[in-house]
């Protein structure tokens, strides 16, 4: 499964209503709400890399899942975020971090 396609099932369960989709019971409780669920699996993906390799995919696709909630709620496409990594990805990413920062590493 690509994110793209991950993206668009969310689209179709956002739409399903809350009372039978989690992906809709989240979105209902705003922004925040799915920006805290990203922190905490992003937390949850740093202890597993760190202390439980074998649990890290597993957590890895819980916070690839609620980093597509957060920027549904957010109102940001997927595609927008494909587009910076595209550019960025475009040159060495040394030369790319630095021309963010105007430093040189």
């Amino acid at each position: 499964m690509t994110l793209e396609e991950l993206d668009a099932r969310l689209k179709d369960r956002a739409e399903a209503g809350p009372d039978s989709s989690y992906t809709a019971r989240l979105l209902s409780q705003g922004v925040a709400k799915c920006a805290q669920k990203l922190g905490e699996e992003a937390v949850e993906t740093v202890i597993a890399a760190t202390s439980d390799p074998g649990h890290l995919a597993e957590e890895g696709a819980d916070l690839l899942y609620h980093f597509l909630v957060t920027l549904r709620a957010a109102n940001v496409p997927l595609s927008d975020v494909m587009h910076i990594l595209q550019t960025r990805t475009a040159r060495s990413g040394l030369d790319e971090k630095a021309a963010r920062t105007g430093k040189q590493s």
